[in-house]
């Protein structure tokens, strides 16, 4: 990431299709030190950044949930697309991400398979 202090970003984020990534995504958004979630929608994500670390481990932790992030204008920071557990549906793998008993995440069923 190009910036040393606190700012907002706004995330590129590829592979989300539903309410239950959006759910997904801010939770391991929410669990990366030194970034703030200010908001998230199907496709993208506005975060505040300590600092440009923190920007880097944000979308290393969404690449690691199955995510492809970029920052638009900063090609230093996209992380590697990886398969979203083992293919198994972005569904199936946010009940892996979400705590059990999230309304609707145990009983979706992979709504979006």
């Amino acid at each position: 990431m190009t910036t040393n202090r606190i700012g907002t970003i706004t995330l590129a984020i590829d592979g989300m299709s539903c309410g239950h990534c959006v759910t997904a995504v801010t939770k391991v958004l929410s669990t990366v030190a030194g970034v703030k979630v200010q908001s998230v929608a199907l496709g993208s994500a506005v975060i505040e950044a300590a600092d440009g670390l923190a920007a880097s481990q944000a979308m290393a932790a969404l690449g690691e949930a199955g995510y492809s992030a970029t920052a638009p204008g900063d090609v230093a920071v996209t992380s590697a697309r990886r398969p979203a557990w083992g293919g198994a549906g972005c569904c199936s793998g946010a009940k892996n991400v979400m705590q059990r008993g999230t309304p609707g995440a145990d009983a979706s069923g992979g709504c979006c398979r």
